[in-house]
């Protein structure tokens, strides 16, 4: 099932199903909300969007609340997550999905929002986005390409959008110091496996999709192209493991290929200790592997849609990376 593309004049719901708005800058939620009236969208926001609690987060109640209404209400197009945080699975049994069927529209987030996007795909059947959060817009310079491929994806007529490599990335806190940037020239994607693949795209945040195993919220691996990250937490020990926790999901036989985000500098994710530990996993012998590619918790990112399509072609020095809904 896929929503409607949005359309200028559409009105675009923030809501908070993790971290609170009360921790964005007011300057920056006013920034964000500039950068989405600029596409033409307009901008609303949840009844309890900045309740905050001791874990800068806010009840169960209230949260569901909010999703439940964004998704009702007829006049919302699309729903943007605040930002991310920790505490998005705690919502999942408590989750109207008829409503969210019987209602379809764009739902986007990125890191802990994988949870909330992945379960309304396995219950539902309707494509969710793993894109830029609501906060996200505030970023001021290098953002360019997020905004870009957000505007293609959420907005545009194309049937099946090519993926290129930003021209630069970036690491560093840009919500503390908005003008002293480091920007990195951006080599483009890595392979650790050459072939080809096609196949439902699948992923987001790999700790917090690998919450859902063994419940009702986890989607089939089966013919699927996986699109995993982490944050700066998951040092290359706890990604070696929480990849081959995924690798023991039963249907991961029939995943067709691999497709990692970038991982942030903090992580001490070494280009050898990736090729490392994926070489170490006979299941991966036989995909296609590419790393370094434009999503994760480093700027820019694409937006792509989880239950939707994606051609992977990885041959020599060559990457090509195709998605579709």
């Amino acid at each position: 099932m896929i929503a409607p593309k949005l359309q200028p004049g559409d009105e675009v719901r923030v809501i908070s199903p993790s971290r609170s708005l009360s921790i964005i800058d007011e300057q920056h939620i006013q920034l964000a909300k500039e950068r989405l009236e600029a596409l033409g969208l307009l901008v609303s926001f949840s009844a309890n969007a900045y309740e905050m609690d001791d874990f800068a987060s806010s009840s169960i109640e209230s949260r569901i609340q909010d999703l439940h209404a964004a998704f009702a209400d007829p006049q919302v197009k699309g729903i943007l997550a605040t930002i991310g945080g920790f505490n998005s699975n705690q919502l999942l049994q408590y989750i109207d999905y008829s409503l969210i069927q019987a209602n379809p529209k764009r739902f986007c987030g990125y890191s802990d929002i994988t949870a909330l996007s992945t379960a309304i795909y396995r219950k539902t059947g309707l494509i969710t986005y793993s894109g830029p959060a609501f906060s996200t817009f505030a970023i001021l310079h290098g953002n360019e390409y997020t905004v870009e491929f957000f505007k293609r994806v959420m907005m545009g007529s194309a049937d099946s959008i090519h993926v290129t490599p930003s021209e630069a990335w970036s690491d560093d806190a840009w919500y503390r110091d908005q003008e002293n940037r480091q920007f990195i020239t951006n080599q483009g994607p890595v392979i650790l496996n050459e072939g080809q693949a096609e196949g439902t795209i699948i992923g987001g945040n790999l700790c917090t999709l690998n919450l859902l195993q063994g419940t009702e919220f986890m989607p089939s691996l089966a013919g699927t192209v996986l699109f995993v990250e982490d944050d700066y937490m998951a040092d290359p020990s706890t990604f070696d493991r929480d990849l081959q926790s995924l690798i023991h999901q039963p249907g991961f036989e029939q995943v067709r290929g691999l497709v990692i985000g970038r991982f942030q500098k903090a992580s001490g994710m070494t280009p050898q200790l990736l090729d490392k530990i994926i070489h170490s996993k006979r299941e991966l012998t036989n995909i296609p592997v590419i790393a370094d590619v434009d999503f994760g918790h480093t700027a820019p990112h694409f937006t792509f849609p989880i239950g939707g399509k994606t051609k992977l072609n990885a041959q020599g020095t060559s990457v090509e990376l195709w998605i579709s809904e």
